[in-house]
């Protein structure tokens, strides 16, 4: 039985695929998964991501974006969307609330925290929204309710963190509690998130083992957007 000669992530020009041993000339599968992905998600590409899935735009992209989402992030992201947009009326929403572990309060958070203030987004953040002598409870409570969406950092001081059951755990029980939840994944894995929240690695979120943290503020940037 002839083998495919890429099988992994697939042929990347149609000359490779029709001169492939095993997928010859027909192009049943690929069309089929094409089509697939084209009319559930948006307008297709030809490119591949890093797991063989072909990318596409968000229907929420601006005609100018030059983003793309594999399958797997349009299926995560649409239902945080339209909480967004049955938000839209309400007023003086920040763009995100950050739920961090308070050892990454100085490095990888305020890291996401600078890029999406870049991109033009209002971020909920512990190092400038808690003043010293306020509950922290209390400001976290108002911080999720006026934001659109929650990022959840998930790092190696995370995954403590929820084991310990700090502060980092009672923001994640509230977020959870709702449809506006991204969990992003830095330096673990999502293997490792399900052996500590089950619950939580239940859920598909975006990763910096898979794409570069830049690109993942681009396309939280475009989440939270409402201009038309």
């Amino acid at each position: 039985m002839a083998r495919c000669t890429a099988p992994v992530n697939g042929h990347r020009t149609e000359s490779a695929r029709q001169n492939c041993p095993a997928c010859g000339g027909s192009s049943r599968g690929y069309s089929s998964y094409s089509s697939y992905s084209s009319s559930s998600y948006g307008s297709s590409t030809s490119g591949s991501s890093s797991t063989g899935q072909n990318k596409v735009k968000a229907k929420w992209s601006p005609v100018s974006s030059s983003i793309y989402y594999t399958p797997t992030e349009i299926r995560t992201l649409t239902p945080v969307r339209e909480n967004i947009e049955k938000r839209s009326g309400v007023p003086d929403l920040r763009d995100v609330f950050l739920c961090h572990a308070w050892d990454d309060r100085k490095e990888v958070a305020k890291e996401l925290h600078d890029l999406l203030e870049s991109k033009g987004v209002t971020v909920w953040f512990s190092e400038k929204d808690v003043l010293l002598g306020s509950s922290l409870l209390r400001e976290i409570d108002k911080g999720l309710a006026k934001s659109r969406v929650g990022i959840v950092l998930v790092t190696p001081n995370f995954l403590k963190r929820i084991q310990g059951e700090g502060i980092a755990d009672k923001e994640l029980s509230a977020l959870l509690s709702r449809d506006q939840l991204v969990p992003i994944v830095h330096n673990t894995t999502f293997d490792n998130l399900r052996d500590v929240s089950p619950l939580l690695g239940s859920r598909s979120g975006l990763s910096t083992g898979e794409d570069t943290m830049l690109n993942i503020v681009s396309k939280l940037a475009e989440l939270v957007s409402l201009e038309e």
